[in-house]
């Protein structure tokens, strides 16, 4: 950051005659410029750049887009790029990206544009997805380099990348490889060119080669700064999910609007409770709505005190806290059942305090309408006149108040305003309920309910019911009715393989959400085998994505053969192997999940709508938002807001949300960040236009790589 404000106070009267600024701003020479905290993206419709940009949209970042090829679009010159506001030089962009080193025509007045306003400002530049060319600081590949797959590669932060922008990594970046017969990433690994001012931050070694080549790294000249990337990537692969803060972090220098945390949290419903199992035979589960009623005997699954001691010691080992969704009729029903006896809920209850608890209902009863189990599968009671028959507003009050009771009396450490509703009855379910049960949110006002579990897979948005926001729940595909592997498995090839192959053909009847298996797994390895990595995949891609909404899972599934842990373990282990202390999971209660996503919501509509300005002079960041929505940002650590530490320590950075009442908010910066200002100007390079485009980069099928002129051809 010191070269930053050497930079601009020397070039600003050179910027006010080269990007053609009115006569009065000549008096802003030697004034330190005004930074506008957005991004500037530039756009050919790629996956690359479209990763970064739900990057940005994911922590809250505000940037521009403009798409190229698109009709109209503006055009990127002097005026686009920077102005002056009240005398003071303007920079409107802190960062620019791009798809490529040069996406532009030959001799592009707009390239030009954007070099002499990246020098002027020191305003780096991303390379979303480049090729490996001396232009960008690189060799041709073709020189002792390497162009193609790089599925499975095991790719490393560089000692510069720790001590830079990739600090909150342990070292190793893998890359995909789920799929072997289909190419998934594709890449460059070229090594720097003999004299060039180039970082490699990520790097991987060259096949057949001793030396090793930059995937990932920082190339300075002409008084300019790229972030050259010379592998693609979408937005959901685990090789770009692990370096994006880094990127982000690298472009705005760690401060900047919106925030980012890898968050992970599991609700286990149905606790004290017994879930019916999975019937191999029937195929159907005996005592729930998929078997016809009077088919099979029910045989539950219900955890034991031994299952309670696996669960805290798992807890402490890794540092993890569970959330617990309980239905207190399961014990009151033990008990009567066993002259007072009930191991498992004793054990818990002794046990409370190292969990979080959210009230399930009492009995766990079906809160929409009233279901109709004589047919398969259900459907809604009706009324004489045909209208739905809905459970009423007592029964629905009833099921909240009687098990809140419940863990009061004994003693559960619980938040008042949090539900989770049965099946997430009440709320609408597609294609038998369209409509939430009208009384729901009645009785959740008869009970002050402000937090409401929904499930994602339905509803993935907030939205208001009565008095209570939703917060949409992952599920995990360990079934509710298993507590065995070999009845998961089972039950997994049942759903997703094929009529001709044995299964409900659910798989072919639905191929836009569920893709057949190509044949059914063995069921003494197919859980391990298949559904462990690929639950733990999507579950740690949602970790890795900025994502705090929670994943939930059942009691069976701790019970038995406890098959929830492989996923949990893979999901934590596998973290921890990624990613450096500095940077821990972030594990919430579901209110405090519900207050994150509804101030990100409020931020994003206040983002969209054009009502939020931040930008940067020297030390001082100054953010304007709306009266009632909360300033969420990232800063350098030893920032300072109205003379207190902002933000919380996270990833090497410091980031929050801080309230605003409609008035400028003034960030302090610490002295480090801003080190060098007023210093004596020193002599800057000559500058060297480069206009020559970047050839096509490419995918991973049908490629030709061209063959480079070498010297003196």
């Amino acid at each position: 950051m010191k070269r930053t404000i050497r930079t601009a106070l020397l070039t600003a009267g050179a910027l006010i005659a080269a990007l053609g600024l009115p006569a009065g701003a000549a008096q802003a020479e030697g004034i330190a410029p005004r930074i506008d905290l957005r991004v500037l993206l530039v756009s050919d419709g790629g996956p690359s750049v479209d990763a970064i940009a739900a990057e940005l949209d994911a922590a809250g970042t505000p940037y521009t887009e403009v798409r190229l090829g698109r009709p109209g679009r503006p055009v990127i010159e002097a005026g686009f790029l920077a102005d002056t506001v009240d005398g003071r030089p303007r920079a409107k962009y802190q960062a620019v990206v791009l798809p490529n080193d040069n996406p532009f025509a030959a001799g592009s007045p707009e390239m030009a544009a954007l070099d002499d306003y990246e020098r002027t400002y020191d305003i780096p530049q991303v390379d979303a997805y480049t090729y490996a060319r001396p232009e960008a600081g690189l060799q041709y590949p073709v020189y002792g380099g390497y162009s193609g797959g790089v599925d499975g590669i095991r790719a490393q932060v560089t000692a510069a990348g720790r001590a830079g922008p990739f600090g909150y990594l342990e070292g190793e970046v893998p890359f995909e490889d789920n799929f072997p017969a289909i190419g998934e990433s594709w890449a460059y690994l070229s090594t720097p060119v003999a004299g060039a001012e180039f970082t490699p931050y990520v790097d991987a070694p060259i096949p057949g080669r001793t030396k090793r080549g930059s995937l990932v790294g920082e190339y300075r000249h002409d008084g300019r700064r790229e972030l050259v990337v010379t592998f693609v990537y979408n937005q959901h692969q685990r090789q770009f999910r692990l370096l994006a803060r880094g990127i982000v972090q690298w472009m705005t220098g760690g401060v900047h609007l919106g925030a980012s945390r890898n968050y992970f949290a599991v609700h286990v419903d149905d606790v004290f409770a017994a879930d019916d199992r999975w019937n191999t035979e029937l195929n159907c589960t005996p005592g729930d709505v998929d078997c016809p009623d009077g088919v099979g005997t029910p045989d539950p699954i219900r955890m034991t005190p031994a299952d309670v001691d696996h669960a805290t010691a798992w807890q402490r080992e890794h540092g993890f806290t569970l959330d617990l969704a309980y239905n207190g009729a399961g014990s009151v029903e033990q008990r009567q059942d066993n002259e007072g006896a009930d191991a498992l809920a004793d054990k818990l209850l002794a046990e409370r305090d190292r969990f979080r608890w959210i009230n399930h209902t009492y009995t766990h009863a079906f809160l929409g309408c009233e279901q109709d189990t004589t047919v398969v599968p259900w459907r809604c009671a009706t009324e004489a006149d045909g209208g739905v028959k809905w459970v009423g507003r007592a029964a629905v009050s009833d099921e909240i108040a009687t098990n809140r009771v419940w863990g009061q009396r004994a003693g559960l450490p619980l938040e008042n305003g949090e539900l989770v509703t049965g099946e997430h009855s009440g709320l609408k379910v597609l294609p038998q309920q369209p409509a939430d049960n009208p009384n729901l949110a009645l009785a959740l006002a008869d009970n002050g309910i402000t937090w409401l579990a929904s499930d994602n897979s339905r509803e993935p948005d907030q939205r208001r019911v009565g008095p209570a926001t939703t917060v949409s729940r992952y599920p995990m595909n360990v079934f509710y009715n298993a507590g065995r592997a070999a009845e998961q498995v089972d039950e997994y090839n049942w759903i997703y393989t094929s009529r001709a192959q044995g299964g409900s053909g659910i798989c072919e009847d639905n191929p836009h959400t569920t893709t057949c298996l190509p044949a059914p797994l063995d069921t003494a390895t197919g859980y391990t085998g298949h559904i462990v990595p690929l639950e733990t995949r999507i579950a740690l891609g949602h970790v890795l994505a900025n994502d705090p909404r929670p994943h939930f899972i059942h009691q069976s599934n701790l019970a038995e053969d406890r098959i929830a842990y492989p996923v949990l373990n893979g999901v934590l282990d596998g973290y921890d192997a990624l990613f450096a202390d500095n940077t821990p999971v972030v594990n919430q209660r579901m209110q405090d999940i519900g207050i994150e996503l509804r101030r990100r919501a409020d931020w994003k509509a206040a983002v969209d709508g054009g009502r939020v300005t931040a930008h940067r002079v020297g030390g001082t960041v100054t953010v304007e938002a709306p009266d009632g929505v909360a300033v969420t940002a990232t800063m350098s650590t030893g920032t300072t807001l109205g003379g207190a530490a902002f933000g919380e320590a996270y990833a090497g950075e410091v980031s929050g949300w801080a309230p605003s009442s409609g008035r400028p908010l003034g960030f302090t910066l610490p002295p480090s960040t801003t080190a060098g200002a007023g210093a004596e100007p020193q002599p800057q390079p000559r500058p060297r236009t480069l206009t020559r485009p970047a050839p096509d980069t490419r995918l991973p099928t049908s490629v030709t790589e061209p063959v480079p002129p070498r010297a003196g051809r």
